[in-house]
Parts: C-alpha cells; structure tokens; sequence
C-alpha cells in the first residue's frame, strides 16, 4: 500500500510539474510595431484625444492609432525585425559590383506593414502565443480610412490576422496585398477572404487568390494589372527594411480561413475616423 501511495504522490506531482511548465510555455505576450520609415509626415494617438508627432524608430503596442498626412507613408514592423544574410562566397564575389536579386535570403519574415497617405490605422490587438513547438499570433487592424499594404509571413493554422474596414473583415494568410477602407483588395501572392456588408444588409463572401483584384462595390474578380503587380512588389522589397530594400523570398500559406464582417474569425477558423 506505501508503495502505491507513494506512486500516486508522484505521479500528482510530476502531473502538477507539467501542468504548470505548460501553463508558462502558453504565456500571452504582447507584440509590438516598430516604426521602420516615414515619408512625409504622420502622427499617433494610445487615446483618440491626445495626438504626438510619429517617429523612425518608434515602438507602438496595441491601441495605437496612426494617421498620415497627404504626400506620406509609414512603414511598421510587427514583431522582431528580418534577418537577412548574404553567403560568404557570394558576398566575396560582391564587394564592388551591387548583388544579385537571390544574394540576400530572410531566416525570419517578420510581418510589415505600409500606412498609405491620408490615412487611419488603429492596432486592435497584437498579440503572441507560445505553444510548445508553435507560435499562435494573433493581429487585429482597424482600418478607418485611406489604405495600406501588408507582407504576412507564413503563420499556424492557430493564428489570425484581419483587417477591419467599415463595412466589412479580411481573413488573411501568408500573403502580399494591398487593402482600402471601401474594401477594394488586391492580392500578390497567397489567399484573402473578404466579407462585406452590403447596402442590403447581407453579407457577402469573396475568395481573393494571388494575381487578382477585387472591387466590392462592382463585385468585379479581375487579374491585377502590370502597374499593380510592380508597385505591390516594390512595396513588398522595402518594407520593414529602413533604408535598405535588398530583395526578399519568402514561403505563403495558401490556407483559406472564413470572417465574419462584425465578429471577425469564424468559430471554425478559431475565432470612425478621428
């Protein structure tokens, strides 16, 4: 009998042990966004009543809201920021001449995002989670006027990332894209998913591949056009870069998850200007 309480005791133990390691390893913590460019000029609210001036270098957390002026854009780096490296034998083979697109390769994508002229951005909820071997993040925008781009890296199928506009949520994964506050999405690589509201009240889904535009007030599907593709692709080189815009590769997730345009992720997916 001492034996097998003695069994017990530390199996309980061992039990309570991983219990807690696991409860520290699923610690929430905070994301931030760095602010990696300015162009013109733009400024910040943790408020909506008291306004400052934005600047590089800065670091902003949730419940920021952004706003640019006319002529400008920010640049935003959510997370820790790219590594990239160049191979020794090709960095030797460079030392004058400017290297090749292919030289640079990112160990780590961080997510980037490009605040347009003219407009409002409010950082909902930025967030990360560790489970064990994975990393659950969750990014929330509030996109209340103008337009943006963003570089989503590769994510868990646990993780989210939407941006909200007036009338309506994009569900996005490992993608290139470029959104505005009337809903009106382009996609250079990966998938988005866009639900609106309509004029009639009823919601209406669209599934946005890479290489495509979507326009909710025609409901018009078309292949994005060669202007498109080089601006989303310039956008996608220099963001998150500061000065330097050395060429990048990264993997997409093709994963399509569903929104909601008023509660956002759907429960299979896990979820006014100033």
């Amino acid at each position: 009998m001492k034996t097998n309480a003695a069994w017990i005791q530390k199996t309980v133990a061992c039990a309570m042990t991983l219990a807690l390691a696991a409860s520290v390893i699923a610690e929430t913590k905070p994301v931030n966004a760095k602010v990696s460019r300015i162009k013109g000029s733009a400024r910040y609210s943790t408020d909506s009543a008291t306004w400052k001036p934005l600047k590089v270098g800065q670091v902003l957390g949730a419940g920021t809201v952004i706003q640019t002026a006319a002529n400008s854009f920010v640049d935003l780096v959510l997370g820790a920021e790219d590594v990239v490296v160049m191979s020794p034998r090709i960095a030797e083979s460079f030392r004058v001449l400017p290297p090749p697109e292919g030289a640079f390769e990112p160990l780590a994508m961080p997510d980037s995002i490009r605040i347009y002229a003219d407009s409002v951005l409010a950082l909902d909820k930025l967030t990360s989670t560790t489970t064990g071997m994975d990393e659950v993040r969750e990014t929330q925008l509030d996109l209340r006027a103008g337009s943006i781009f963003g570089r989503v890296k590769r994510m868990s199928a646990a993780s989210k990332y939407e941006v909200k506009f007036p009338n309506g949520v994009a569900g996005i994964r490992g993608t290139v894209y470029s959104i505005n506050a009337q809903g009106v999405l382009s996609v250079l690589s990966g998938s988005v998913v866009l639900s609106i509201v309509g004029t009639d009240g009823r919601v209406v889904t669209q599934v946005v591949n890479g290489g495509y535009s979507y326009d909710p007030r025609t409901g018009a599907l078309t292949p994005l056009t060669e202007v498109q593709v080089q601006e989303l692709t310039l956008a996608s080189q220099q963001a998150g870069q500061g000065e330097a815009t050395p060429p990048t590769s990264y993997t997409v997730d093709q994963t399509i998850i569903h929104v909601s345009p008023t509660s956002g992720s759907s429960p299979q997916s896990g979820g006014s200007g100033i």
